[in-house]
């Protein structure tokens, strides 16, 4: 049994973790394809939502049991956080969200800035990874924007490296585009970057979703990602490199403490949604184990789990794109070449002739099939590929819960629509 069958023996049981995929439009089973703007949530994300509600609903170091309670699920969440991405639990930051966090990181870092230090940005970046770094322009920041192959939307490496000088003080990069799913050579960005002496802040957004993440191998000093993006609630969270969080000043107020990484933590946390982030990560897990029962410590169980869906989206991928490309009037942006297909994740942007992304979106809504129009926040990535006057690209998002059926689905209402 190959990695791919052995994952799909196991769908029935993923499938059934989610409440929300047994709903319909007018009869018809959801197919959710906007996993790029949130997934859906496992049933028990729910339960640990409720149950930390109901038993545990309270502030933090307080002297009795609810508070208690409430410190032990923010250091549980750390702790799945730091297993996900292959760090220690000291080195994660919450937040409301990832674009939050990144304003308050890169505010912390302008602090340490002097006048013409650069700052380079790419066009293939949501803006989350973008106008936090050129609002630092008011610190006398040089922003360098490096430029993508509009033919497959792969990032511009050589351009990257013209960009980049002994000036570079920061280099931000996706780890994944969420817009046209390429995924990014971070090692060697990440190489070149510290040749120069720069920090990297990676936003890992799109990617977290889709395969293992190892902060520890990619040598990235920042890291951050949306666990609703991941299957669990609203919240941010950030991987920083110990001594970064140590050396930097966040802008807090004066009775917040000075201990890192809660220093970095401004106001009161979501704990309910922290619960379930952790359930979420056991999910995860648990998937882990049943796909590979010597998979007993966590970590090992989330590598193996990341590593199984990476596989198994990349089997979806081929025949949702394949099938795209052999449509009339439809063009597809970003890799294409199956042979490439380990640079991109299973999101897809296209534009079909005669039809607005509005109203593919719109017309495949109606039939159940749930996608997004428009640019995502990519923008710089929308303007340089000449589309965002109009309308910008519909996007189809696939993650682990869904299945080839649905793909046979989905590419034939888009054969009926062209």
């Amino acid at each position: 049994m190959t990695p791919s069958e052995d994952f799909e023996s196991h769908l029935d049981w993923i499938r059934a973790q989610f409440p929300a995929l047994q709903q319909e439009v007018s009869g018809r089973p959801v197919i959710y394809l906007d996993g790029p703007g949130g997934t859906q949530v496992p049933q028990r994300v729910m339960t640990a939502v409720g149950e930390y509600l109901a038993r545990s609903n309270a502030n933090t170091h307080g002297g009795f049991p609810t508070s208690r309670r409430t410190d032990a699920t923010i250091a549980e969440a750390r702790q799945a956080m730091a297993d996900l991405l292959g760090c220690e639990a000291d080195e994660i930051v919450f937040g409301p969200n990832m674009t939050t966090l990144t304003f308050a990181f890169s505010r912390a870092m302008g602090r340490e800035l002097r006048q013409g230090d650069e700052i380079v940005v790419t066009r293939l970046d949501h803006d989350a990874n973008v106008s936090p770094w050129q609002a630092l322009v008011e610190h006398g920041a040089v922003i360098r924007m490096v430029d993508i192959d509009p033919r497959d939307c792969t990032l511009d490496m050589t351009d990257l490296v013209r960009q980049m000088n002994d000036r570079t003080r920061v280099v931000a990069v996706c780890y994944a585009s969420n817009a046209v799913g390429t995924i990014n050579n971070l090692a060697e960005i990440v190489r070149l970057s510290h040749a120069l002496g720069a920090v990297v802040f990676v936003d890992a957004v799109h990617y977290a979703p889709h395969g293992p993440i190892d902060v520890r191998a990619l040598d990235c000093d920042f890291l951050a990602c949306s666990p609703y993006k991941f299957f669990a609630p609203h919240i941010g969270v950030l991987y920083g490199k110990r001594a970064h969080l140590k050396h930097l000043r966040p802008y807090k107020v004066r009775p917040a403490t000075e201990e890192s990484p809660e220093r970095w933590e401004t106001g009161t946390q979501n704990h309910e949604g922290l619960a379930g982030v952790t359930a979420a990560i056991e999910y995860l897990a648990e998937l882990g184990r049943r796909l590979n029962p010597a998979a007993t410590e966590r970590r090992s169980a989330l590598l193996s789990a990341m590593e199984a869906i990476r596989r198994y989206e990349r089997r979806l991928a081929e025949p949702l794109i394949k099938g795209l490309m052999a449509i009339p009037g439809l063009t597809i942006y970003g890799l294409t070449d199956r042979h490439r297909l380990e640079w991109r994740t299973p999101t897809v942007a296209l534009r079909l002739v005669g039809h607005t992304p509005q109203q593919l979106a719109s017309d495949l809504g109606q039939l159940g099939m749930f996608t997004w129009a428009g640019n995502y926040y990519a923008l710089n990535l929308t303007q340089r590929l000449g589309v965002e006057a109009s309308g910008g690209m519909l996007r189809l998002g696939l993650v682990h819960y869904n299945t080839e059926n649905e793909i046979s689905r989905v590419l034939e209402a888009l054969r009926r629509l062209a």
